[in-house]
């Protein structure tokens, strides 16, 4: 009789650890599951702040709105626009910076990408339809059409400020410094450093 019920206790035993590891296997399941899950989160958190840090200070990409840079840039295509360079240099003639419109009213954008054709302590002129700096004829190589706007008489960059303008020069094509005046640094956001999309067009500027 003894020996029976150390028979018959036997499968009950086996029944009741083997519930036990299943129960164990589970929640170690479930803890390894929770714990990969918080790393995932921790991991996203910390990419996206990070991203978020270099969106504001170090990089910045931007699409193309509008027609006052062709030939050079096109609408829709995206730039990638280097931010951290405005820490360390200022603005040089013939780069391509991106800044926030300074205009008002409805026509007002949140951005605008313009050429720097004049810096601090420049004087700026457009004569016979062609852009003089300091007295100079510029070598636009990057236009197709002379400026068809009206020529307007020398004009000083004071300091601080730059005097952009866009590639396009055909009449009324772009709203820069020829109507907005030259603008200060502080609203200039970043140079454009390259087209990176579509990847047919990837170029440096």
């Amino acid at each position: 009789m003894e020996l029976e019920l150390e028979e018959g206790g036997l499968p009950y035993r086996k029944r009741s650890d083997r519930t036990s590891r299943l129960k164990k296997y589970r929640s170690l399941r479930r803890k390894k599951w929770i714990a990969e899950f918080r790393d995932w989160m921790i991991m996203a958190i910390v990419v996206f702040a990070v991203m978020s840090l270099l969106n504001l200070f170090v990089f910045n990409i931007s699409m193309v709105k509008g027609h006052s840079m062709q030939p050079t840039l096109y609408e829709g295509e995206r730039l990638f626009i280097n931010k951290i360079t405005l820490a360390f240099t200022d603005p040089k003639r013939g780069d391509i910076v991106v800044l926030h419109d300074p205009s008002s009213g409805p026509e007002r954008k949140e951005y605008l990408v313009k050429r720097v054709v004049g810096i601090p302590g420049d004087i700026v002129e457009v004569r016979e339809h062609k852009l003089y700096v300091n007295g100079k004829p510029v070598v636009e190589s990057y236009v197709d059409a002379a400026i068809e706007d009206a020529d307007f008489t020398p004009v000083p960059v004071g300091r601080g400020f730059y005097f952009v303008m866009g590639d396009n020069r055909h009449a009324g094509a772009s709203k820069d410094s020829r109507f907005i005046g030259a603008i200060p640094l502080e609203i200039i956001v970043g140079k454009a450093a390259f087209i990176w999309w579509p990847l047919s067009k990837l170029n440096a500027l």
